[in-house]
């Protein structure tokens, strides 16, 4: 009988121990809930950073990472077209050999041999970066993967070569006069953005 009143004491301050509150972890579950809002619309709005063996850059937060057409691009982005362009611009990423010049010369060949080319060279940290501008009708990359395309006109091309790392980068935007002119900007953030991995 002891024994029996003993467990029925101990039954009894169990039952009578006060309710833990129920709201704690819905509020944990709530505040969490919060923050991976938060932190999902905060990483919607910023660039992200892309890096390649020895090179980094912050790609803009419109820019939207797409399929490589050849192995030798580190990177491809699709960027918005303007309204009432009919192509969105794309920017590729390669490393290559050959030079400078040698290089310029080829991508005023996708335009026809233009010899309209505006060439400007600044200091990006330990970088030399040359940026190059032309328009006209563009032809086509011509590199091995790429997608054939017909002549395209009125198109330009924004192009960064990043030298202070061997071989050099090359980041070379390419879409139509307008949507490329709009694209200026973001273009510019990245190129500043540029540094060592």
């Amino acid at each position: 009988m002891k024994i029996q009143a003993a467990v029925l004491g101990l039954l009894l301050a169990a039952c009578s121990k006060p309710a833990e509150p129920a709201t704690t972890t819905a509020n944990t579950t709530a505040t969490a809930t919060a923050t991976a809002t938060t932190t999902a619309t905060a990483t919607a709005t910023t660039t992200t950073t892309a890096t390649a063996a020895d090179l980094a850059w912050d790609v803009p937060a419109k820019w939207q990472t797409a399929a490589s057409t050849s192995a030798m691009r580190k990177a491809t982005y699709k960027i918005a077209k303007a309204a009432g362009d009919a192509d969105d611009p794309e920017m590729s990423v390669m490393q290559a050999g050959g030079g400078l010049d040698a290089n310029i010369e080829r991508w005023a060949g996708q335009f026809g041999g233009t010899k309209d080319v505006k060439r400007s060279t600044t200091k990006v940290g330990n970088f030399n970066v040359t940026v190059v501008e032309m328009k006209g009708t563009f032809a086509g990359s011509g590199m091995p993967g790429a997608p054939a395309a017909g002549p395209k006109e009125h198109w330009s091309l924004l192009g960064a070569i990043v030298e202070g790392v061997e071989p050099p980068y090359f980041f070379k935007m390419t879409g139509p006069d307008k949507s490329v002119a709009a694209a200026r900007p973001d273009f510019d953030k990245l190129v500043g953005s540029l540094r060592a991995k």
